[in-house]
């Protein structure tokens, strides 16, 4: 609404402009929000005797809650003096005051008014109070830098006298500012209005946005000043430079407590899901997350580090989402994978929602196109009988891009965006409304009178809505049967033998297909503790992480993704130009070094756990023990097929030349804590494991001895077991000289460097179990890394612990500690990075492919257990 259309506008009470409504939304999303308000007639109604303007209930309880949210500065901005203004208001300290127009910041103003200025202020007051005395009824108030004449209830002709005697008098002065509000003139000695003051705190502040609330011609001066994002409300009838309007203060009070509402939802999530109750859809090109009611609340295109198209999970509703629901409402039956594949069923009673992400046709054939060139396609399946709510927000670039939505023919189109989407929905008649400056697309189905099914398809890469050619029972046919076919092959243990199939399908979904990387994790920035700033981005291949991968499923009799990732690795090692020790940690997913680490400071994270990161800064630290993860894959898988391919000798070489360059470096470790390199006890023990298992593969496969291979492994192996040991710990600690515990210390016995009955395996094991054990899960560590906050216990180090146990013969321990691991998991089966036993609740990214490696290797380790 623009300012004409207010004009001369009497203003009648009622709902909400629609419009408004959508400007509160928008600006309650900006990252630092200033919320600005005049008093009189604003966060009070205008009264007779000025000393009883008391504010209304409603407005102080939105200020006051607004004051207290984060990124969040409330202001008053009045006429009034400042000790006027605290008394009568009484307003917090958190709600900044400011008085006489924008003159007054703080108690000492009066201070800092100059000699002359202070003597003509002198000269005014005395010139007013002359000229009050000449009119009856006219009250002068004095403040620190000006007089303020209020004329009200007084007779208006001797009101008109007054003004003019003013005006054509001391208003004329050289150094006087005049500000003429509703019946009141005001003479300051100092040169502001409302709308430098405004400014001013805008400023101070860093403000990405401001909200102003006013109702006098004084706070004009406030809304000319506004611009960009920002929104002006104009309380009352008269012309207005602001966007919009309403009626009376109350009314203003309604749009605080909206404002109130959004934000605080924005800033804290709205009643964010537990992130292990998520399941995750993959198609070897990308992966989605599905909440236990169906909605897609993450979705990257077109591969898993793309932006999001759905950041619901980091940045609620407004960050996009694609949801599903009986209209009567109700919480789900439950939701449950299909066995064997990475398709999901969500059921309520009369409505089932099967969701799968499907990979693109591979051609045209005569019987019709193909529907997609390049990208995904999310089908979702609704069968049933009853009536149900539809709710599609597509929001590209993590929310960066408005986009359009077009009915069209069988469905909707997306527009505005680089990527063509479609949404083919036949049968389903679209609303499309506005939602805080972003369109969104509703409907309400009837099954029944549909049939009992209706099929939704999210096409990436095109604006196709032709049908397809083949049934949608054979095309969710033709999309489960390679997980099946593929988990049918797996060497399944009996011990959690469900829980393991399941890890091994997430794990195959995290690996991208076409370049043949596994990422870490499906998502960015789920933090480490609630609220907290712990939150990284784990979309991306770690050489670490995704060897450890591959290696789990190695172990379970599928070598097609570790010699796919070993081609990936491969291809970096051959772009460092022979200089296999510059690897990065980690890379994109196709292989290439990462873009710099960004924030979206528009998202509010998680639950309220900002920031919200893109990209990884760990990608230019020096982490010497990825060489040792990728030696003992090239090892296991040597061993499974018989025999080592050209290119894997090549790897292998390169790791071992690596070591030999650098292992005698401090380096950043495992945990890629942002402090200066020491000499971590895992780095140096993984460097050992490089050259020992590249000395295993040369044995077995028919390479030649390498009598300087044996001397350097020996030669590390001396060095870490020498400096690693704590006399006063009495254990293998984080880094040489430092007495703190570290869980990756474990791995002096998991890498065979100590045999497990070796005292010093024994006593280091006791160690981590006394420092750094919580009842189901292992802390990483205690010690300081720099970063404010704390975290949950990692299931990997929990993984490691139990085959600790087992190693040093604590069978029933590793058992019990197994257990109540897998306890932690979610109603799918699913696991994040990390658990907080204290609020029993997963943390991290999720699914976080080290916890479910984990579960697969203890598993297959207590499985050869109960068999010896």
């Amino acid at each position: 609404m623009n300012a004409a259309s207010t004009e001369n506008v009497t203003p009648v009470a009622g709902p909400m402009d629609p419009e408004l409504r959508a400007a509160i939304g928008r600006i309650a999303r900006v990252p630092q929000l200033l919320v600005a308000c005049d008093y009189d007639g604003t966060l009070a109604p205008i009264v007779e005797d000025p000393s009883k303007a008391v504010p209304l209930p409603e407005s102080v309880a939105a200020v006051r809650a607004l004051a207290a949210l984060p990124q969040t500065t409330v202001a008053v901005v009045s006429g009034r003096a400042l000790r006027d203004l605290a008394a009568l208001s009484r307003l917090p300290s958190e709600v900044h005051l400011v008085g006489s127009h924008g003159s007054e910041f703080d108690i000492g103003f009066v201070e800092r008014l100059s000699p002359e200025l202070i003597a003509v202020r002198t000269r005014l007051r005395d010139a007013l109070r002359d000229i009050a005395a000449a009119h009856p009824g006219v009250r002068l108030e004095r403040k620190p830098a000006s007089v303020a004449v209020h004329t009200r209830g007084v007779d208006p002709q001797i009101a008109a006298a007054t003004i003019d005697a003013v005006r054509s008098g001391p208003a004329t002065w050289p150094d006087v500012t005049v500000t003429q509000g509703k019946e009141v003139i005001e003479l300051s000695v100092v040169a502001t209005h409302k709308g430098t003051a405004v400014d001013q705190l805008r400023t101070q502040l860093s403000a990405s946005a401001v909200l102003f609330i006013g109702d006098d011609v004084t706070d004009e001066n406030a809304f000319g000043n506004l611009h960009g994002p920002d929104v002006g409300i104009k309380i009352g009838p008269g012309e207005t430079k602001a966007g919009y309007r309403v009626a009376e203060p109350i009314e203003a009070a309604r749009a605080l407590g909206l404002l109130l509402e959004t934000r605080r939802h924005w800033l804290f999530g709205e009643r964010a899901v537990p992130i292990e109750r998520h399941s995750m859809l993959a198609n070897g090109r990308t992966v989605a997350l599905l909440t236990p009611d169906a909605k897609v609340s993450w979705l990257c295109n077109p591969k898993p580090d793309s932006a999001a198209i759905f950041a619901d999970l980091v940045g609620g509703s407004p960050a996009g989402h694609f949801s599903v629901a009986p209209e009567r409402g109700g919480i789900p039956l439950g939701q449950r994978y299909r066995s064997g594949t990475m398709t999901v069923e969500t059921r309520w009673s009369g409505l089932t929602v099967t969701d799968w992400l499907d990979k693109p046709d591979p051609k045209a054939t005569p019987d019709g196109p193909a529907i997609i060139s390049g990208d995904s396609t999310l089908v979702r399946v609704l069968t049933g009988t009853g009536r149900v709510r539809l709710e599609f927000a597509p929001r590209p670039e993590f929310a960066q891009v408005a986009v359009q939505l077009q009915p069209l023919g069988d469905g909707l189109l997306v527009l505005g965006s680089n990527e063509p989407v479609a949404l083919y929905s036949p049968g389903v008649q679209w609303e499309v409304g506005n939602d805080g400056g972003y369109e969104t697309a509703k409907a309400v189905v009837d099954l029944a009178a549909l049939g009992g099914q209706v099929v939704l398809e999210l096409r990436f890469g095109t604006h196709s809505l032709e049908h397809h050619r083949l049934p949608i029972h054979e095309r969710q046919a033709a999309a489960e049967r390679p997980w099946k076919d593929w988990v049918a092959s797996l060497r399944l243990p009996t011990t959690a033998r469900d829980l393991v199939a399941r890890s091994a399908l997430t794990l195959r979904g995290l690996c991208h297909e076409a370049s043949g990387s596994i990422l870490a994790a499906a998502t960015t920035s789920l933090p480490e503790e609630l609220g907290g700033v712990r939150n990284w981005d784990y979309r991306y291949c770690w050489l670490r992480d995704a060897a450890m991968t591959a290696r789990a499923l190695v172990d379970l009799g599928s070598i097609t993704e570790a010699e796919a990732f070993l081609r990936w690795v491969d291809g970096c090692v051959e772009r460092t130009g022979g200089h296999p020790e510059r690897l990065h940690p980690l890379y994109t997913v196709d292989g290439y070094e990462l873009g710099a680490e960004a924030v979206i400071d528009t998202l509010p994270g998680y639950a309220g756990s900002r920031p919200v990161r893109v990209g990884n800064l760990a990608n230019h630290q020096l982490q010497l023990d990825v060489f040792g993860p990728i030696a003992d894959l090239i090892a296991a898988t040597a061993d499974v097929r018989g025999s080592v391919r050209a290119e894997e000798w090549r790897v292998l070489e390169n790791m071992v030349e690596a070591v030999r360059r650098r292992w005698h470096e401090p380096d950043h470790g495992i945990w890629e804590a942002r402090l200066p390199p020491r000499h971590h006890v895992f780095s140096k023990v993984m460097c050992w494991m490089t050259v020992d298992r590249a000395l295993h593969v040369v044995r077995q496969h028919g390479g030649e001895d390498r009598p300087e291979w044996v001397e350097l492994r020996d030669r590390i192996g001396a060095n870490v077991l020498e400096y690693g040991w704590h006399e006063h710990a009495e254990a293998y600690s984080v880094a040489y000289g430092d007495e703190d515990m570290d869980a990756s210390s474990l791995w002096i016995g998991i890498s065979g460097l100590l045999a497990g009955d070796d005292p010093r395996f024994l006593s280091t094991v006791l160690k981590i179990e006394a420092d750094l054990r919580s009842g189901p899960v292992v802390y990483r560590y205690h010690w300081d890394d720099g970063l404010p906050g704390r975290e949950g216990g990692f299931h990997i180090c929990t993984a490691w612990l139990i085959e600790a146990y087992l190693r040093t013969g604590r069978r029933t321990d590793a058992e019990e500690l197994f257990l109540q691991m897998i306890d932690t998991a979610g109603p799918t089966g699913l696991l994040p990075e990390q658990y907080d036993p204290l609020a029993e609740r997963g943390l991290g990214n999720h699914p976080q492919a080290y916890s479910h490696l984990g579960v697969i290797r203890c598993a297959l380790l207590l499985d050869n257990m109960l068999k010896q």
